[in-house]
């Protein structure tokens, strides 16, 4: 059983994103705060929005002691203006903190022996296997814990503060926050739910309408709905100053003197506070969620020339709740489900005995899946940029050749991964049985215009089969399934003209550019999405054409191990490997293994001779697993330093590289490495995956890169993903729809072993124990479909 990592306050990259799946997410620093507002449809890193921030005032045996509920900010003067006030940089902090997380949940402790009492938050957004919709909530619950030590009783108050975010539209060149005018705050009850609602004048059909609140079932509140705005940091004077005289929160327009209150132009900033006495040696929860509503977004990929003027089209999550009040109130109503199940799958899954790094890179890497990487359109379809930029989206198109290497979806979210094949068969495939391999048709756009994709291709047949092994939906097979014949027939039209069942021409792939010739890149994807469509020949009643897949699967498959064998590993063979340029000839490529990868994970078993995957598998460990130094000098992208190591893409042991070979040849690509270590554990070659995993999470430590963002081209790439591989991998867990039978083969030690499963109709617990030289497996369910 693992209890999670944990990270201290000076690890300044740490930033656990909190929300649900198509929403955008808040991210909790390491020291308690708040940053990276990605809610307005598009990454915003280092977006803070001013005055975002939990505040603390306890009373005790005759003092008050009054602080911002985070450790100060690292010390970074070399600014132009210094820390905004907004930042609230400058009010007391605590001293120290240390964040841990059992994903989806985080929990954070602050120590200061200065202050009077025992202070730790609890924060989290439900996240339930096979629920995506209460895994898509626009809210957060944020819960803090109050122990008062000993002593006499302590009055507290924790208050919540928050700027409307009506028609955002970002900062000036002084950090000035910019708004529509008509901002609007409004107190708002609806049974024992209380709170303040942020709304504005903008239409509801607007690109900028949006609306956020603060909410609470706590008893006792006060809130201060707006601040003041006569002028400069008139705001945060006066609240802190509210805040500190007895705990309770005021209108700045009641009871005060100098009572001017400018337009309603800047910021309307909103505070909620709770209010409980603590006995000596008692504890006390004080919670809040906060909710935000951004319903529309531009209809494709932005940006485009004038976003403003684009076709617009709602987010899901905003038809299946009207506004923020609405979405935290269904999280309240419903806490203690939503809680509950949520923490089931996070004690399952850390309560397990897979290797803690393992269960680290399968856990932090659904991350990406809540990040602005991905989104839902108003029907429920799952759609995808590649990653996240600074400010936009990276490489639009849910494209398949990267999408191909995810898993997490498919185990814990297959109704997502389901809408996402319908899309490419049903839209993005053409009457010749070529697919886009980037949609645009979904959102009533030209279609891409390039040439398909060799490897994204195959890799979808492949990943339909996944989809529908998993859940045994037959009525998601027959409406994709002539489609999908079309997609495999396309192969002797594009990439295998003379039907001898090698992939010889032009083939684009996913290092962006086309190798030529036979190579075992697009050869095993080839391979497996013919075993995947015998399967589905079958079940489909066309045995002969069944037979056919079978019988061109077992000719590929042995001229291809003729044509690429070196007698270690596969190469691409050729006479001038210079030809073309960008590619990799007698090198060892670490996604020579992927096809079997994909195959492995979906249950379609060995493709070439065994024997040969093995050392294929251990050649691109032994080769391509290097320490910075071994690396040598890079010239593309730079994801590792030289005191690091990391899987690089491509080597050549036995020379012959290309004077100009494939692109990203030098790169380190974390969902390379989770692939490659996936393989290496059907291989039976556990301690070199694990080698690889370990590796992998100890980059990601929190002083050099986010634990809960794994960077490709773009944040919180989609490639990381494959990490959820893993626990299929290494648990030897099978599932058969047709039956509901769920079979296991752990790959580890098996006198004791516990692992989380999950498929397309149920999740749970595996239990294997050995009892008098006998032993033992039991299932227990958790949930369903």
């Amino acid at each position: 059983m693992t209890q999670g990592r944990s990270y201290s306050n000076d690890a300044i990259f740490a930033a656990f994103p909190l929300g649900g799946i198509g929403t955008g997410t808040i991210s909790l620093g390491s020291r308690g705060d708040l940053r990276d507002f990605e809610i307005f449809n598009h990454p915003a890193k280092d977006c803070k929005l001013p005055f975002s921030f939990f505040a603390i005032r306890c009373e005790k045996e005759g003092k008050v002691d009054t602080r911002v509920l985070e450790t100060a900010p690292h010390p970074n003067f070399h600014l132009g203006r210094g820390y905004h006030p907004n930042r609230v940089a400058g009010l007391p902090h605590f001293k120290e903190s240390r964040l841990s997380v059992k994903y989806p949940m985080a929990e954070l402790e602050f120590l200061d022996g200065t202050f009077p009492l025992e202070v730790s938050l609890s924060a989290f957004n439900p996240l339930i296997p096979l629920n995506a919709d209460d895994s898509g909530i626009p809210a957060i619950v944020f819960r803090y814990r109050i122990k008062n030590l000993g002593g006499e009783t302590a009055k507290v108050s924790i208050a919540a503060t928050m700027p409307n975010i009506h028609g955002f539209k970002g900062f000036d060149c002084f950090d000035n926050y910019r708004v529509v005018e008509g901002c609007s705050n409004t107190l708002r009850q609806e049974g024992d739910i209380k709170g303040i609602f942020m709304d504005g004048s903008l239409p509801k059909t607007a690109l900028r309408y949006a609306n956020n609140a603060i909410l609470s079932r706590e008893k006792d509140i006060s809130t201060k709905l707006e601040w003041r705005k006569t002028g400069w940091w008139d705001g945060i004077y006066d609240f802190w100053d509210d805040f500190k005289d007895n705990g309770r929160l005021h209108d700045s327009i009641q009871g005060r003197q100098d009572n001017r209150i400018a337009p309603a132009t800047g910021a309307a900033i909103g505070s909620l506070a709770v209010h409980k006495d603590i006995a000596p040696g008692k504890e006390e929860c004080f919670e809040f969620v906060i909710s935000w509503h951004v319903p529309n977004r531009v209809k494709g990929w932005p940006p485009y020339e004038d976003d403003e003027k684009e076709p617009l089209e709602k987010n899901y999550y905003a038809v299946k709740f009207a506004d923020s009040w609405d979405a935290g109130q269904y999280l309240l109503s419903n806490m203690e489900k939503l809680e509950k199940t949520s923490r089931a799958f996070a004690d399952s899954v850390y309560g397990s005995t897979l290797p803690e790094a393992v269960i680290d890179a399968a856990m932090s890497n659904i991350s990406a899946l809540r990040s602005t990487t991905c989104f839902r359109t108003e029907d429920g379809t799952f759609a995808a940029w590649e990653g996240s930029h600074e400010r936009q989206g990276s490489c639009m198109g849910t494209c398949t050749h990267v999408w191909n290497y995810a898993q997490t979806a498919a185990f814990l979210f297959p109704e997502l991964e389901k809408t996402a094949r319908l899309n490419e068969f049903l839209r993005e495939t053409d009457d010749t049985g070529k697919m886009n391999f980037r949609t645009e048709l979904l959102f009533g756009r030209p279609g891409f215009d390039m040439i398909a994709a060799a490897d994204g291709q195959m890799g979808t047949i492949v990943r339909a089969y996944r989809e529908w092994s998993l859940s045994g939906d037959d009525a998601f097979l027959k409406k994709i399934w002539p489609k999908m014949k079309l997609a495999l027939d396309y192969v002797r039209i594009e990439w295998d003209k003379d039907g001898d069942e090698l992939l010889e021409a032009c083939q684009h792939n996913t290092y962006d550019i086309e190798f030529f010739g036979v190579n075992p890149l697009t050869g095993i994807l080839y391979l497996a999405a013919l075993a995947a469509m015998e399967k589905m020949a079958s079940a489909m009643g066309e045995d002969e054409l069944a037979s056919d897949y079978s019988r061109r699967r077992e000719l590929s498959s042995k001229r291809l191990d003729e044509s690429c064998w070196n007698g270690e590993y596969y190469i691409q063979p050729s006479e001038n490997i210079d030809e073309h340029l960008y590619q990799f000839g007698k090198g060892c490529l670490s996604d020579q293994i992927f096809g079997q990868t994909l195959a492995y994970v979906t249950g379609l078993g060995p493709l070439l001779p065994q024997k040969h995957l093995k050392s294929a598998a251990n050649a691109v460990f032994k080769y391509n697993y290097k320490t910075g130094p071994e690396r040598g000098a890079c010239l593309q992208r730079l994801y590792v330093a030289e005191d690091e190591a990391g899987l690089v893409l491509g080597s050549w042991p036995n020379g012959g590289k290309p004077k100009f070979p494939f692109v990203y040849a030098d790169e380190v690509w974390t969902g390379i490495e989770y692939h490659v270590a996936t393989c290496l554990i059907y291989e039976g070659l556990v301690d070199e995956a694990l080698a690889i995993v370990q590796t992998v999470r100890e980059r990601q430590d929190g002083y050099r890169r986010n634990p809960w963002d794994e960077v490709e081209c773009g944040f919180h790439y989609a490639r990381s993903l494959a990490s959820w591989g893993l626990i299929p991998a290494l648990s030897g867990a099978q599932y058969d729809a047709a039956s509901d039978t769920e079979t296991f083969s752990p790959r580890i030690s098996q006198d004791d072993f516990h692992c989380f499963f999950s498929n397309g109709r149920h999740w749970g617990m595996l239990h294997q124990t050995r009892e008098n030289g006998k032993l033992n497996q039991r299932i227990e369910i958790l949930g369903f479909l």
